[in-house]
């Protein structure tokens, strides 16, 4: 049946084997319980209530989180609380010490109770902040509630105050009352993400569990339907790559969609749902963008929810967490979701060879990758991922996505399993999710994995532990570049170079309102403006003789030059120096992936096609 269910948002659970959370375990203690209104919501505000009771003696540390699962920087979520008030359970004030700006201590009165409450502010609907106004609420649960320190393993109680028209998506687990949801302990409370507003859900069966789409949206019903159906081939293309679902808690998964108008473009995983966020309406090409974040996001409900790095586990709320592996947890998954899209046809094929192209310039063009292995890019997240500074960074030649990075290695590694290990990475991990990710216990994975596990698997897998070990010496910790062109001509594929364009120099300066050409960022190593000594904020003052004034100036020079040419320059630097230099036109050239039967006379061979066909094809009806 692929039928969805469409009336009003379904929560329907079956408790399965695992405890029932509105009940505190012996050691645990009474439940916290959190109480969340928004009187105030125009102006991005709600009031937030959180008692605890049954304390012991001395001071409790109450905490807001300084970092949130599937970011690995710090955001200092801390900064948009206040009007803090604390009381005990008769409602007489208690007093507050403030140890640091992450929280406060506060003493309980002789009921052995703290009821702590505060205005919280949330104006950036993402998937890492909170968002809240009159027509919703996106709340990323580290940016809105706090929690005790000591009291991590204590059940949770949230209950929401709504507007009559407000429904709630979440995968917290529903409470007896209405509006009130229910967490197993803190970790879980924090890596669950709430929508608060008019929903629309679609509801439908994958074998024995419930996938949920609750979306907030401003386009028809129709709309929606079609995005839903799009939504579950994509669950089935993913099922195929791990063979089998998750176990999800309490059978059901939901896809957290907020589309409107003020969203911010961004998505994030979580243990049995992901937060969808951004202001692209469902219609045509925007509803297609949206679905490849959709698709990225699920396959996460494996690949480090589930199948989770060792230095993620468990997740530190107060500090940056870093991981050797997010090449793997993040680029892999980027690799498999456009290849989940294109195997249901979701995305045509000159679509998943601009993906594959993309992927192979920035390894052959960044000249990051070629200092720095894809562990090493996984170690900058603390700085990359979100991250807020204001000084800058020299990202352009020392750093290469791990996103990109790790689907770049996806890809080559794919091809070469295939070509000659007679397997794939599809059954690689499979293979990883038997070992690693399908046993979990109280709600998190019993035995988290290491790079030197995916390195022995591989070896399994591809019955050659020497490839194996070449393959991540060359590729994981060295920095050696992925053959890709080998390893895509034995699909068929051929890489092409796109020839030169001078006017890529165009790109790369910006005349300000006084007429000046300026460098607008950091300037590539290998570069003709890195060669010839000029670097961000760098005014040309005249090219070729020709003074710069304006864009028209810049482009009359460059027509009359080709990419080997090289011509004078005079520039003014950031401390006011005159320059002059030698200017190399030439840049390196951009490659674009085409099938060689389109390229070459002899044509696409058996074996392409067969590794091709085998590659591309569907999985979800094997």
């Amino acid at each position: 049946m692929n039928q969805f269910v469409t009336a009003g948002f379904l929560l329907i659970v079956a408790l399965g084997g695992n405890p029932v959370w509105g009940q505190a375990r012996a050691d645990a203690g009474p439940a916290v319980r959190y109480a969340l209104s928004f009187p105030n919501a125009v102006h991005h505000e709600a009031r937030v209530t959180v008692t605890f009771a049954g304390l012991p003696q001395g001071p409790l540390r109450v905490r807001m989180a300084r970092s949130s699962p599937g970011r690995y920087a710090l955001h200092e979520f801390s900064k948009n609380v206040y009007y803090v008030v604390a009381t005990d359970g008769r409602n007489q004030r208690l007093p507050l010490n403030r140890p640091d700006q992450y929280g406060w201590d506060v003493t309980p009165g002789a009921d052995g109770t703290v009821v702590f409450s505060y205005t919280l502010y949330a104006d950036r609907t993402d998937g890492t902040y909170s968002g809240i106004d009159e027509q919703h609420a996106h709340l990323n649960i580290p940016a809105t509630l706090c929690y005790a320190t000591g009291l991590e393993s204590r059940p949770a109680e949230v209950k929401f105050d709504l507007p009559a028209t407000w429904k709630v998506a979440t995968q917290l687990r529903p409470g007896a009352e209405p509006n009130t949801f229910t967490a197993p302990n803190m970790q879980y409370l924090m890596d669950s993400p709430v929508s608060l507003g008019d929903q629309q859900v679609r509801t439908w069966q994958e074998g024995k569990q419930t996938i949920e789409l609750a979306v907030l949206h401003q386009g028809t019903g129709a709309e929606l339907d079609a995005y839903a159906k799009k939504v579950q081939q994509v669950v089935k293309e993913e099922k195929a790559i791990f063979g089998e679902l998750p176990a999800f808690d309490f059978g059901r998964y939901t896809f957290i969609a907020n589309y409107l108008p003020q969203a911010i473009s961004d998505g994030m995983e979580h243990r049995n749902s992901t937060s969808l966020t951004s202001p692209r309406p469902l219609r045509e090409d925007a509803g297609t963008r949206n679905l490849g974040t959709a698709a990225h996001e699920f396959i996460h409900a494996w690949n480090v929810e589930r199948l989770r790095p060792r230095d993620l586990e468990p997740f530190d709320f107060q500090r940056a967490n870093m991981s050797d592996a997010l090449w793997f947890a993040e680029g892999f998954t980027s690799y498999l979701s456009r290849l989940a899209l294109r195997r249901a046809k979701l995305i045509s094929d000159e679509e998943f060879l601009g993906d594959l192209s993309r992927w192979v310039n920035l390894h052959q063009l960044s000249p990051g990758p070629r200092k720095a292995s894809a562990i090493d890019m996984s170690r900058q997240a603390a700085f990359i991922d979100a991250a807020a500074s204001i000084d800058p960074m020299n990202s352009a030649n020392n750093y290469l996505s791990y996103y990109d990075h790790g689907a770049g290695i996806a890809l080559v590694l794919d091809l070469q399993l295939r070509q000659n290990h007679k397997t794939s990475l599809d059954k690689y991990m499979q293979a990883l999710w038997q070992q690693f990710g399908k046993k979990q216990a109280d709600y998190a994975p019993t035995n988290p994995y290491t790079v030197k596990d995916l390195q022995r698997v591989l070896g399994e897998v591809s019955k050659d532990t020497a490839f194996a070990g070449k393959f991540f010496r060359q590729h994981v910790y060295g920095y050696e570049l992925p053959s890709f062109g080998e390893s895509l001509l034995g699909a068929g594929l051929a890489l092409v170079p796109v020839r030169s364009s001078v006017n890529a120099l165009a790109r790369q300066i910006e005349f300000d309102q006084e007429g000046r050409a300026v460098v607008a960022d950091n300037t590539r190593i290998g570069t003709g403006l890195y060669q010839a000594g000029i670097d961000r904020g760098d005014q040309l003052v005249s090219l070729d003789g020709k003074e710069l004034k304006r864009a028209s100036d810049l482009e009359a020079v460059l027509r009359k030059h080709t990419p080997a040419d090289v011509v004078p320059v005079k520039f003014r630097t950031t401390g006011g120096l005159e320059k002059t230099a030698q200017l190399a036109l030439s840049e390196e050239p951009v490659m674009q992936l085409k099938p060689v039967e389109t390229v070459e006379k002899a044509g696409l061979t058996a074996r392409q096609k067969a590794l091709r066909d085998a590659w591309l094809a569907s999985q979800a009806g094997n």
